[in-house]
Order: C-alpha cells, then sequence, then structure tokens
C-alpha cells in the first residue's frame, strides 16, 4: 500500500506516540501518589478491617483477567466475598450472600480496587479505561456483542467512561453488557488527556458520595 500523505502520516503516528507516553506518565504519577500517600495507611484500616469481619482467607483477592491485546494478568484487589468455588466464574450480584457485609462498603466506595494501583504501576492497567472483564466474561460477550474485542486494543482501567454512567456491578443483562461496552468503544475513540482527568475527577465524586 502506498501512503497517498507520508509526512501526514507520520506526523499523526508521532502524536499517537507522545499521546500515549503522556497518558503513561499520568499513570504513574497518580499510581504513586496512591501507593506511596494512601495506600500504606488505608490499606492498613481495611486489611485489618478484612480479617476482622471476614472470616479465613486472604486479604488481597487476586483473578485472571483480560488485559491489552488480550494478554491474560492478575488483577488485585481486596477480598469482598467470602472464599468460594464461584469466585473466578460467577459475577457478584446485588444481595450476593458471597460477599460480607464489610466487602459491601468497599464495593460501594470502589475502595476494594484500591491494589490494582500496583496493577498501574507495573504496567498492566491505566488508571482509566475500559474495565477488565472475568476471562469467562469476555469469552461469552465477544461472541454477541459487536466490536466487543476493540475494547482489547488499550489497557483496561481501573474506571472508566462506563463506570462514571453508572454502568458498573453486575450486568445481568444483554443489554446492559452492551450499553456498557458502546461506552468504553465510545472512550476510546473520543480519548484526550483532558478527558482522562474528567472521569478521575468524576470518579472521586462518585466515591464520596458512596456510588
Amino acid at each position: 500500500m502506498v501512503l497517498s500523505n507520508p509526512s501526514a502520516a507520520a506526523s499523526h503516528n508521532q502524536g499517537t506516540c507522545v499521546s500515549a507516553g503522556l497518558k503513561r506518565l499520568v499513570d504513574v504519577v497518580v499510581s504513586l501518589f496512591v501507593l506511596l500517600c494512601i495506600f500504606p495507611w488505608a490499606g492498613l484500616i481495611i486489611a485489618l478491617c478484612i480479617k476482622l469481619t471476614s472470616g479465613p482467607g486472604g486479604i488481597i483477592f487476586k483473578q485472571q483477567r483480560h488485559g491489552l491485546q488480550g494478554r491474560v494478568f492478575t488483577c488485585y484487589k481486596f477480598r469482598t466475598m467470602t472464599p468460594n468455588a464461584a469466585a473466578h466464574t460467577q459475577q457478584a450480584t446485588y444481595g450476593d450472600p458471597r460477599i460480607t457485609p464489610f466487602g459491601h462498603k468497599l464495593r460501594t466506595t470502589g475502595l476494594d480496587e484500591l491494589p490494582q494501583f500496583w496493577n498501574v504501576l507495573t504496567g498492566s492497567m491505566s488508571v482509566v479505561g475500559p474495565r477488565p472483564h472475568m476471562l469467562v466474561h469476555t469469552e461469552q460477550y465477544h461472541h454477541i456483542i459487536p466490536d466487543y474485542e476493540r475494547r482489547l486494543s488499550v489497557k483496561p482501567g481501573i474506571t472508566g467512561w462506563a463506570q462514571v454512567h453508572n454502568l458498573r456491578g453486575e450486568t445481568e443483562r444483554y443489554d446492559k453488557m452492551l450499553q456498557r461496552v458502546e461506552h468504553d468503544l465510545w472512550y476510546i475513540d473520543h480519548w484526550s488527556l483532558g478527558l482522562d482527568l474528567r472521569i478521575m475527577l468524576r470518579t472521586v465524586k462518585l466515591m464520596f458520595c458512596g456510588q
């Protein structure tokens, strides 16, 4: 294929690299701030509460999820459920008996996601991007939702355009997942550093509102 305007193509590629570099810089700065300034004391309090209220089991829950280009990575969360055999195949539901009372508070505020800033720092996730799904859900939905796999063209995020539009949590119906994917694809098509900052600020606001 012959490029009709090689200089324009080169300029576009350079701009894409600069944008990716800026996004990565923001990811590193934000994750370092959270891990050094917030996680030490907040993580200690949360860990103690999990041990005191959640019975046997670890503090950190680890799950394999699909990341950039479909590569599998280990996603970290604070444990919010009692240990159960369906933890890696069955999505949490409203009123799920597996969720502990303290785990419910963590999920409501999104504080269960704090350990994922380590994922961001090490490069498997971004602060903002499409939420990574369980492996079984990726296998299920890429067959039935148009362009589902395009979500994997960017790094998954701790928060995203779908999450700040109340499209988080349980997706027990096809239309709910479809709406989430549509928002994820809109984010990919309209990404800017300013949009990421808007999503971060909106996420913090929703956390304080318990949403």
